[in-house]
C-alpha cells in the first residue's frame, strides 16, 4: 500500500501563515503593554462619549441660553452636589461668552476631534501607502521623481505648510482636514517605500515572481502586508498630532469656524479670558491633552509590541 506524502504548502500559504502569526503575536504583546492598556482605556472612553453625546449632553451645544435662563455670560461651574445653590441653573463646566453650556460643547467636541484625527490620517495612510509602494517597487527615475516631491513637502515645517495650504483653499474645517492630510502623506510614503525596498528582493518575493504572479499581486498581496504593523504604529502616533494641529489651526481661526463645538475654536474664542474665566480655557485644554495622550500611549504600546527589545532596553 502506497504511502501518500503530506501536501506541500505553497509560497503564498506559507507567507499568509507568517503574516497572520506576526499580527497575532503583535496584538497579544499589545494587550500586555501598560501604556497600551491605559491608552485603549482612555480612547474607549472617548469613543463612548462621542457615540452617546446626545444622551450625555444636557443642552444643545450651539444653543444660547440668553432669555432661557437667568445666568450671566462666562459664569463659572455650578454643581448642586458640590454646594452650588439649588435656585441657580446647573452647569458642570460653566457657560461661555455666548451663554452656551460648556460641558455640552466639550462632549460634542469629542466627536469633531476624533473625526478629524481618523479622517485626516486615514487619507494620509491611503495616499502615502500607494505613493510609497509604487515608488519603492518601481525604483529608478520613478522613485527619484516621487521622492524628490516628498522631500520638498518635508522641507517645510508641517504646521506652516498647512497654514499655506489653507490660505490657498480658504478657511474652514474641510480645508483644514485636507491640509493636515497633505502634510502627513510624505511620512507614510517614505515609510512604505523603505519597507518595499527592503522586501522586494527577498526569497518569498522572488519565488512568487518565478511562479508568474503579477507585479500588482506581489506588491499588494505579498509585500505590503509586512508593512502593516509599522503603518499602524505611525498612524496611531500621527492621529494625536493631527488632532493637535487641527486644534491649533482652529485656535488661529483657520480651521473649524464658530459656532461648531471644536476644542481649538473654543480656546481661540475665549483666549483672552484666561485670568477672568479660566474654566473656559482649562476644560478644552484638558480635553485636547487627554485625547492626544491616549493616542500617544497607544502608539508607544504598538511600537513596543512590534519590537519587545525596545521595551526591555527601556526597563534596563
Amino acid at each position: 500500500m502506497a504511502v501518500q506524502s503530506p501536501p506541500v504548502a505553497s509560497v503564498e500559504q506559507v507567507q499568509d501563515y507568517r503574516n497572520n502569526s506576526l499580527l497575532f503575536l503583535t496584538f497579544r504583546r499589545l494587550f500586555r503593554q501598560r501604556n497600551a492598556q491605559v491608552g485603549m482605556l482612555i480612547l474607549g472612553f472617548l469613543v463612548l462619549v462621542a457615540i452617546f453625546a446626545p444622551a450625555l449632553a444636557p443642552y444643545d451645544p450651539d444653543q444660547s441660553l440668553i432669555g432661557v435662563e437667568s445666568i450671566d455670560k462666562r459664569a463659572g461651574p455650578c454643581i448642586h452636589l458640590l454646594g452650588c445653590p439649588a435656585d441657580q441653573p446647573e452647569h458642570y463646566m460653566g457657560v461661555d461668552g455666548n451663554v452656551r453650556d460648556q460641558y455640552s460643547r466639550i462632549i460634542y467636541g469629542t466627536r469633531v476631534s476624533l473625526f478629524i484625527g481618523f479622517s485626516t490620517i486615514g487619507l494620509a495612510v491611503i495616499f502615502g501607502t500607494i505613493i510609497g509602494a509604487v515608488s519603492g517597487y518601481a525604483g529608478g527615475w520613478v522613485d527619484n521623481i516621487i521622492m524628490r516631491i516628498m522631500d520638498v513637502i518635508l522641507a517645510f515645517p508641517s504646521f506652516l505648510l498647512a497654514i499655506a495650504i489653507i490660505t490657498v483653499l480658504g478657511r474652514g474645517l474641510q480645508n483644514a482636514l485636507y491640509a493636515i492630510a497633505i502634510v502627513n502623506v510624505p511620512v507614510f510614503a517614505r515609510l512604505v517605500r523603505s519597507s518595499v525596498m527592503s522586501l522586494k528582493e527577498l526569497d518569498f518575493v522572488t519565488a512568487s515572481r518565478s511562479l508568474g504572479a503579477s507585479p500588482l499581486r506581489i506588491l499588494f498581496i505579498r509585500i505590503l502586508p509586512n508593512a502593516i504593523p509599522t503603518l499602524i504604529v505611525q498612524a496611531t502616533l500621527s492621529i494625536g498630532g493631527a488632532i493637535l494641529e487641527a486644534a491649533a489651526l482652529s485656535f488661529l481661526g483657520l480651521g473649524a469656524q464658530p459656532p461648531l463645538a471644536e476644542w481649538g475654536t473654543m480656546l481661540g474664542t475665549e483666549r483672552n479670558q484666561v485670568f477672568t474665566s479660566p474654566h473656559l480655557v482649562f476644560f478644552p485644554g484638558i480635553a485636547i491633552m487627554v485625547t492626544v495622550l491616549a493616542f500617544n500611549l497607544l502608539g508607544d504600546g504598538f511600537r513596543d509590541a512590534m519590537d519587545p527589545r525596545l521595551a526591555q532596553l527601556a526597563k534596563s
